[in-house]
């Protein structure tokens, strides 16, 4: 499968729900899902594997990265959306934590750079190694989404319904979608999750990822049955990861035993600057120690989040 462009939405988190809805079922499909999740390139999966940190414990919470790539013309492609993931299967729990991609970090042998460079410089290795300086956590498992296979997964879906907040007019994203209650196909779906088009720019994007994300969560575990099979091998082809299939079952079995789902989302506490002619994202780094603070004791940052917002809005302005 060619890489192409990719997005990182968080289908990996719902692939992981998926299974848990299917139990036995699922083992039908090992085969050749694990053909669709596998790298196809022996020296990137040797290379990820030394950057990954293997959970000590099957009980314990751990971190997964989600990447989604997008190759624009003769440029090297750059990861476009990166989601840290805990897990905390014994709870059921997941967390999302969004990463704009023009976050200033240091990468290492190349100096201050956007952190969606890592991907660029040094493939998913490279992005691991930076997303996990930069948060302060161990990542033990790696997912990169494939955009050119998005569409057919949520027309397979049957569409997605989702609360647009605001409406969207980028021709750069592919089109336009009007605000309030929609019933999105594959290819608004995929407009929603990639468009800049706001004042703020990548701060109301991965707010939409995460809002996308959530609504195929909830339809594909609405869905009966019977139709589950083809989502799951649709849902394979988007994904490759270090994941095989057992493992996957494995964990969806112990949300399983969980009893419930829990999902938490936020963002890197951030705000923008220009420095030496290059547009970043910043980092509040007090904040965002805060932040992963909560996000590690599987606590929802929403409050955190809020409070921080609060906080920002108060500060004097100069005159």
């Amino acid at each position: 499968m060619g890489r192409g462009k990719k997005i990182a939405i968080g289908i990996a988190a719902a692939l992981l729900l998926i299974f848990a809805g299917v139990g036995t079922a699922a083992a039908l499909y090992i085969n050749s899902i694990n053909s669709a999740l596998s790298f196809e390139d022996e020296s990137e999966a040797r290379e990820l594997k030394e950057a990954l940190v293997p959970v000590q414990n099957e009980d314990d919470s751990f971190y997964v990265m989600l990447l989604g790539s997008d190759a624009r013309g003769d440029e090297a492609s750059r990861s476009d959306v990166n989601i840290l993931l805990r897990v905390d299967p014994t709870k059921g729990q997941l967390t999302m934590v969004s990463i704009p991609r023009d976050t200033k970090v240091e990468i290492e042998g190349y100096g201050t750079q956007k952190i969606n460079a890592a991907y660029a410089y040094g493939g998913a290795s490279l992005a691991v190694e930076t997303v996990s300086d930069f948060a302060g956590v161990s990542i033990s498992h790696y997912a990169e989404i494939h955009f050119d296979e998005l569409i057919s997964l949520i027309d397979t879906l049957g569409g997605v319904e989702v609360e647009v907040p605001v409406a969207i007019h980028d021709e750069n994203a592919g089109g336009s979608i009007e605000a309030g209650l929609q019933v999105l196909n594959g290819e608004q779906a995929l407009v929603f999750a990639r468009s800049r088009a706001y004042e703020d720019g990548d701060f109301t994007r991965t707010s939409n990822q995460r809002i996308l994300l959530q609504a195929i969560i909830d339809k594909v575990l609405a869905m009966p049955a019977t139709q589950l099979p083809g989502t799951i091998q649709s849902l394979a082809q988007c994904v490759t990861t270090d994941y095989n299939v057992n493992d996957i079952v494995a964990l969806a079995q112990k949300f399983q035993s969980s009893g419930s789902q829990t999902m938490y989302s936020g963002m890197v506490p951030s705000s923008t600057a220009t420095i030496d002619g290059v547009s970043y994202v910043i980092t509040d780094e007090a904040a965002w120690a805060e932040m992963m603070q909560v996000v590690d004791a599987g606590e929802d940052p929403a409050a955190l989040i809020e409070r921080l917002a609060a906080s920002s809005k108060n500060e004097p302005t100069e005159s």
